[in-house]
């Protein structure tokens, strides 16, 4: 069992930064791909970023691709998304997940984190 613990959501003004963490624990957890998705009111999950605990094959979507960085910080267990920029299209929550490194397109969600609400408003 691995265990994502996310934080670091809350409300912004238009135009501002957050940087949203998720620590990691349990058995092999680094075996996995770590991964970061959002989801609207009313819109379906999105992926949004995925790296490897090695900080090696680091990808993000083109949707947030400028604006957003996903980094590692091994010695800490942790995972960030940094988010700059931030629009009222941004408003979410925002998933940590532990991603099969096996899968094909790392389609399958081994592991979630409990969500942390990020929401972008003047």
């Amino acid at each position: 069992q691995v265990q994502l613990a996310e934080s670091g959501g809350g409300l912004v003004q238009p135009g501002n930064s957050l940087r949203l963490s998720c620590v990691a624990s349990g058995q092999s957890f680094n075996t996995y791909t770590m991964g970061w998705f959002r989801q609207a009111p009313g819109k379906e999950r999105q992926f949004l970023a995925s790296i490897r605990w090695s900080g090696g094959s680091r990808y993000i979507t083109d949707a947030v691709k400028g604006r957003f960085t996903i980094s590692i910080d091994s010695p800490k267990n942790s995972v960030y998304l940094q988010m700059d920029s931030l629009n009222s299209e941004d408003t979410a929550e925002y998933y940590c997940a532990a991603l099969d490194p096996h899968s094909p397109e790392l389609a399958r969600v081994v592991f979630w984190g409990q969500g942390t609400r990020v929401t972008v408003s003047a």
